[in-house]
């Protein structure tokens, strides 16, 4: 989606020539990773966050553009809708105090951008899907005013040739429908990065898809969409739907989506790219002039922007990046599962969480991935992004004995995962303080049950009893939210409902 690119229309002959130039950059990855050409072990680390914009009065301002404008940081950047911004962490190196100097770097950034959205009649609002948002907000109209994103969304209409359909059956039912992808401008992530070498990137891959779903269950913070409560983590159906290029007929053939988790373990990263190849027809067929076999052969590193481009344009909860920073390649995984917010702590608590897990897991002696099959991997996903907290998953049992079992992923989470992801963070020599301090906010909330998904319902459920109707409970709840996150303590620890007289009070 960072792709500069110039609107326009495509020829025939723009996706064969496409499609040759696709194939040559496999090659030259193929190439550069037998040759071991990539970076050296870093250790690298990096974050992005996406966010909202919404008034005092919970509800969304369509003004990123003036709001970008007053920031005035290259930190900061468009996204898919007005009211949306994104905030880049500049990398880091996972070791000592990275995490604590992480939350301060992010606080001072929230805190200024908050500040420059005020000038302008606005606030920032870190969460997962801001619940105040009407279909009419997500229309084409409310695009932000980038020819990259009106030609994706040119080209995912053309592709998919009638409107989109939104159904998202969960504690209540969403049906609508959207002519455009605007839709997609609802869900607001947290993306973290991990830099890793050729020979680590499956097992990295792999054990970051083993735990995509513990991720999203203790993390979920998105149980909102158009005024209905649907699943606690209400990103990935609306994800996939709103940017779905499969007409009925094309789903019902078993074609894949662009939204997708995946249908195996893998060996390479070479077996992520070269699925996205056969798959998925180009959507940008825009041709660079880089002959990436000609660079090579002259001792130079390819940049593979076609490569890179279609890539960017499949929608992976893990996916795999190529960049090439000074000359030198080099691969991350992007995990792209959680929902933004709610707070700082929280944010940090869950890379912290997934950063050390990734680590333990990747260097078992028995991967967890070897004992856990892929299709359970996915059916987990599902699960955990239904029922958040409360969802149970399947798991590998204890032991040789073999086989999965069904647990509660607050007590997988407690008895197994976290003193592994402890140990992840002491291999990475994360302080001890700092690993206690971020692991200890995970801890809490599996033992209270609580996360953001789980408050917001709950104090949305509270103003609705005391007697708002449905959309001032979903703005007195937006307002609430804004409040405690600001004031920066852990989801776990904010009290449910209203401060003075419930919900009418706070209806004011």
């Amino acid at each position: 989606m960072g792709e500069k690119v110039v609107a326009g229309g495509f020829d025939l002959s723009d996706r064969q020539r496409y499609r040759r130039k696709v194939q040559q950059c496999l090659e030259a990855l193929d190439r550069l990773l037998a040759e071991k050409r990539f970076d050296r072990p870093r250790n690298l680390m990096g974050l992005e966050i996406e966010l909202n914009l919404a008034g005092t009065d919970g509800m969304p301002r369509m003004m990123n553009a003036e709001v970008l404008s007053r920031i005035a940081s290259p930190d900061f950047q468009t996204e898919l809708g007005m009211f949306n911004l994104e905030v880049n962490i500049v990398p880091h190196r996972l070791d000592g105090h990275v995490l604590d100097q992480l939350a301060e770097e992010m606080r001072t950034g929230l805190a200024y951008a908050d500040r420059k959205a005020g000038e302008a009649g606005a606030g920032i609002v870190m969460i997962g899907i801001l619940p105040t948002l009407k279909q009419h907000d997500l229309v084409t109209a409310n695009l932000s005013d980038v020819d990259r994103y009106t030609l994706l969304n040119d080209q995912i209409v053309a592709a998919r040739g009638e409107d989109f359909t939104l159904d998202i059956a969960g504690v209540e039912r969403l049906t609508a429908t959207s002519s455009s992808i605007a839709p997609e401008a609802a869900c607001t992530s947290v993306q973290l990065h991990l830099q890793v070498t050729p020979n680590r990137f499956a097992d990295v891959w792999n054990a970051a898809q083993a735990v995509a779903a513990i991720q999203v269950a203790v993390g979920a913070n998105s149980p909102f969409l158009f005024g209905r409560e649907l699943w606690r983590e209400s990103r990935p159906p609306l994800f996939q739907q709103a940017t779905d290029t499969r007409p009925p007929e094309l789903q019902a053939q078993g074609v894949r989506p662009r939204t997708w988790f995946g249908e195996r373990w893998i060996d390479s990263a070479h077996d992520l790219f070269e699925e996205n190849l056969r798959y998925f027809p180009a959507l940008l067929p825009i041709c660079d002039d880089e002959d990436p076999l000609r660079v090579l052969d002259d001792g130079g590193v390819p940049q593979l922007k076609e490569l890179v481009l279609l890539n960017g344009t499949v929608y992976r909860w893990n996916r795999p990046v190529y960049g090439v920073v000074d000359g030198v390649p080099h691969l991350r995984v992007e995990n792209r599962v959680l929902p933004a917010g709610p707070t700082v702590t929280d944010v940090i608590a869950n890379a912290a969480f997934y950063y050390g897990l990734v680590r333990a897991l990747a260097e078992e002696a028995r991967p967890v991935w070897t004992r856990l099959p892929f299709e359970a991997a996915h059916e987990n996903f599902e699960n955990a992004c239904r029922h958040g907290i409360d969802a149970e998953i399947l798991w590998p049992r204890p032991g040789r004995s073999g086989g999965v079992t069904t647990v509660p992923v607050v007590k997988l989470v407690r008895d197994e995962l976290l003193p592994l992801a402890a140990a992840g963070l002491d291999a990475w020599n994360i302080e001890p303080a700092d690993r206690d301090r971020y692991l200890g906010v995970i801890e809490q909330r599996c033992k209270r049950r609580v996360n953001g998904a789980s408050w917001q319902a709950d104090t949305f459920h509270r103003a609705l009893e005391a007697g708002l109707e449905r959309e001032a409970a979903l703005a007195a709840t937006t307002r609430r939210y804004t409040e405690l996150m600001r004031e920066g303590e852990p989801v776990h620890t904010w009290p449910v409902g209203f401060p003075g007289q419930g919900g009418r009070a706070a209806a004011g």
